[in-house]
């Protein structure tokens, strides 16, 4: 069995659920928090065996993890494997100048700050706490007590958003300076509260969204930012001594590697198998109290499906993935139709392999061109 060298840990304590929200995640609970935490780490003890002794990356997400219990939290990420990048997710109202301290010392070496926006009203539609004077304070808080790697997490297509809305919160990000900036459509899932009260305007949002996201490229590269995955920009390698600050825990996912989770509704994909952790509170802590593993769904991967996995995020990234990888799954007519439109090309890669990537405009395409190559 490979050692695994990437763990997710669910910490799914909210002051609220936002209305657009389908993670898994449970609103207050403080009495609860500690004894969660004893379940994250019964269940880090019982898989303990398939991690590497040094992990490459850890990442918490939830949820908020930095609503837990300040405790809690210090008792968590003081009990993790060493790893080389430390995420943490963090909600900007959460983020005292004591929170920051916490994670500082624990180890923790870059912070995910879910901005959303920078406009009032828009914040507001998306039913979170926080105001723009809070995420300011909070990413200052954060500098404060020296990080020197920080994600904001922003959102494009919030009902009643305009093109200056979008531009507004561009330059509001641009003017903090962080080292990374993750761009996401909003995704409003079916059933949510969300997708009841705004749908008509999310059907108009809709029409809007490709413009957005040309601007969105357009300013962040403008401004230096690498546009290394769909939705996901960092700092040049140059502007920062060489440091490369891609979101490394994403960009495992991203190349098909295998990942241990750990939490309510965790998901880990380890070789032939995926398995999803019970989304039930009680249930899972009932469990790890008993010495016995959570209620677990169990999937089989065939290595057709994995192969396919691996093509579809492979070609999210700006530097595709190796040809013979993506040989056997794609359609090899599409490739060529595609390469003399200049939406797909084969190039040499970093270690003299051929790659197969997307170009600018095939990526700026996304989905389309990569279910083309597919059938």
């Amino acid at each position: 069995m490979t050692a695994v060298r990437h763990l997710y840990v669910h910490v799914p304590f909210c002051a609220h659920r936002c209305g657009y929200c389908d993670f898994v995640t449970v609103v207050g609970r403080q009495g609860v928090h500690e004894h969660y935490v004893d379940a994250l780490l019964a269940e880090l003890e019982l898989e303990r065996a398939r991690l590497s002794p040094r992990l490459e990356t850890v990442f918490l997400g939830g949820g908020t993890p930095t609503f837990t219990e300040a405790g809690a939290l210090r008792r968590l990420l003081d009990a993790l494997p060493p790893a080389a990048e430390l995420t943490v997710e963090a909600n900007p109202e959460t983020v005292t100048p004591e929170l920051a301290r916490l994670l500082r010392e624990s180890g923790v070496t870059r912070v995910s700050l879910g901005a959303q926006s920078f406009r009032s009203h828009l914040l507001r539609v998306l039913e979170r706490r926080a105001q723009p004077d809070d995420v300011r304070r909070a990413y200052y808080r954060l500098r404060d007590a020296n990080f020197d790697n920080i994600s904001l997490d922003l959102l494009h297509g919030i009902p009643g958003q305009s093109a200056s809305d979008l531009e507004l919160d561009i330059e509001e990000a641009l003017a903090l300076a962080p080292e990374h900036i993750s761009y996401y459509e909003l995704e409003a899932k079916p059933g949510t509260r969300f997708t009841h009260a705004h749908g008509a305007e999310l059907g108009r949002q809709a029409e809007a969204l490709e413009g957005y996201f040309e601007t969105i490229i357009e300013r962040l590269t403008a401004a230096g930012y690498r546009w290394y995955e769909t939705a996901n920009f960092c700092v040049s390698p140059a502007r920062v001594g060489g440091r490369d600050l891609r979101a490394q825990h994403n960009l495992a996912y991203w190349l098909g590697r295998d990942y241990l989770g750990l939490g309510i509704g965790a998901v880990s994909t380890l070789g032939w198998e995926r398995r999803r952790n019970t989304p039930r509170l009680n249930g899972y802590i009932a469990a790890l109290r008993r010495g016995e593993p959570p209620v677990r769904e169990l999937e089989g991967l065939d290595p057709g499906v994995r192969a396919l996995e691996r093509v579809m995020l492979g070609l999210r990234l700006d530097h595709g993935l190796p040809f013979a990888t993506a040989a056997g799954s794609i359609d090899q007519e599409a490739l060529g139709r595609l390469e003399r439109l200049g939406l797909a090309a084969r190039r040499a890669g970093t270690n003299g392999h051929e790659a197969l990537l997307l170009t600018q405009r095939g990526r700026r395409l996304g989905d389309a061109v990569t279910a083309e190559l597919l059938a």
